[in-house]
């Protein structure tokens, strides 16, 4: 019989007659059902929370703390069951699941320790003035489906350290580990700081547009986070949006090409592709262009396309069938175009699962659909450029702003290039590093707002100005 993973509502696990199947990517196959949430069970999430906050905002930064360790251990503590559970869910590869679910753990226990000191203003003979940082209130929290834990936890963690309670809905692609984590830390958090609610994509207008929901916190696409924005504005919630990115990676022709390639490669195939920071676009020198491109190709036929769970496996299948289609869609559109394939191309019709070959292009144009649109698959195009001048403008050249990196020997050279793209994190010679204490957001159409570090934090926060006139009586 197929389990039901029950919600967390006021500290208790509930269920509901309808329910949704969720699918292993790798084979089609129901692994869980999880309850299917409407108006109704969203409203209980709410007044919970709203009760909660009443007392949860008054706690202290040790109280908050305590807490929040306790998630992370939780999280560590159950780690092998977790990680398991979600390949079987997401499709990843197990020692990348093992990663997000250590990382989760490890990014709650990090967060632990920021804290929001008071700012003295002025503090003189006339009067004394301090900012002090406030919480929200109730926090909506849409976590996507490519990173359900560590999404989970990097809205759960800075809601519950600034004093505010959160109702949370993961994606109904990805809900087991989420809803098992919120079975361990049931105990753990006090009833309603932290509610975890499922239900089909229709629940998240519901939750946006919440007269009784202060903030909204969303990591997803562009198109949605539109219209999440537009409706937050009817009460002018608070937001956060994390959203779309078409990162550029830059590899100048100074840079080891037996060292980057590899390190390219990852950059783009882990999580087959389905990582918001993936390089999206890869620009090679045109000095190395042809050695680089061949050692990418090259490691790319080493690298096992399969189910996640299976020993080997580098790359697993895509999550769901929506995302298949569309990075099918742009290979065929690909092929339609005659743009030249390094390695794959080929997406086998027959069989269970949501496999797509790794897939490299070589030089396709600039305004070919696989190069201008976020592909979010194991699909990757090289380009070919001459000058620094020309790339940086081809690199800033997109509605997106989110990631970037920059490949060289020169590290000076690299920062010089990094401060001129256009987007909210530039690596240089290394890819997906994400602190806990640096803020991560996006320009332009990837996002609005920070998370992580301090920033982050205070984005669940008002700012309160209390000045205090002295010697007003005297």
């Amino acid at each position: 019989m197929t389990q039901t993973y029950p919600c967390l509502i006021d500290g208790e696990l509930v269920t509901t007659d309808a329910t949704l199947e969720v699918l292993n990517p790798a084979n089609e196959q129901v692994v869980g059902l999880v309850p299917a949430c409407g108006p109704d069970e969203l409203d209980r999430a709410v007044a919970a929370a709203r009760k909660a906050f009443k007392t949860w905002r008054k706690t202290s930064f040790e109280e908050r703390q305590a807490v929040v360790q306790g998630i992370a251990g939780a999280i560590k503590a159950n780690a092998d069951e977790l990680f398991r559970l979600l390949t079987t869910e997401q499709g990843k590869p197990h020692a990348q699941a093992q990663m997000e679910i250590h990382g989760a753990a490890g990014l709650a226990a990090a967060q632990s320790t920021l804290k929001l000191d008071e700012v003295v203003n002025q503090d003189d003979d006339t009067r004394l003035s301090r900012t002090r940082r406030v919480p929200v209130g109730v926090v909506g929290g849409i976590v996507p489906w490519n990173f359900p834990v560590m999404m989970a936890i990097q809205k759960i963690v800075p809601a519950l350290m600034s004093g505010c309670t959160i109702v949370l809905k993961p994606s109904p692609f990805t809900p087991l580990t989420t809803l098992k984590i919120a079975e361990l830390i049931k105990d753990v958090v006090p009833a309603g700081t932290v509610n975890i609610i499922t239900g089909e994509d229709s629940l998240g207008p519901l939750i946006t547009e919440h007269a009784d929901i202060d903030k909204i916190t969303f990591t997803g696409s562009t198109a949605t986070g539109k219209r999440i924005m537009e409706g937050a504005s009817k009460d002018l919630k608070r937001i956060t949006l994390e959203l779309g990115g078409n990162d550029a990676s830059i590899v100048l022709p100074d840079a080891d090409v037996s060292k980057v390639a590899e390190q390219l490669f990852w950059s783009s195939f882990s999580n087959a592709g389905q990582i918001c920071v993936a390089a999206k676009r890869i620009y090679i020198h045109e000095d190395i262009y042809d050695e680089l491109s061949q050692a990418i190709a090259d490691y790319a036929k080493t690298v096992k396309v399969g189910d996640g769970s299976e020993q080997g496996t580098g790359v697993g299948p895509i999550q769901n069938k929506k995302q298949f289609d569309r990075v099918c869609e742009l290979i065929e559109d690909a092929k339609d175009n005659g743009y030249k394939f390094l390695v794959g191309g080929d997406v086998d019709p027959s069989g269970s699962g949501y496999y797509v070959p790794i897939t490299i292009l070589d030089n396709p144009p600039e305004d070919a659909r696989i190069v201008a649109e976020e592909q979010f698959g194991p699909v990757m195009p090289l380009m070919k450029f001459s000058t620094t001048e020309e790339v940086i403008a081809r690199a800033n050249n997109s509605e997106y702003g989110l990631a970037g990196a920059v490949w060289t020997a020169d590290a000076d050279k690299g920062v010089e290039i990094a401060e001129q793209l256009e987007t909210g994190t530039v690596w240089v010679n290394e890819y997906l590093h994400i602190s806990p204490f640096a803020p991560f957001g996006g320009h332009k159409q990837s996002g609005f707002g920070a998370e992580y570090g301090i920033d982050g934090l205070k984005e669940f926060t008002y700012a309160q100005v209390i000045t205090v006139k002295k010697d007003a009586f005297a």
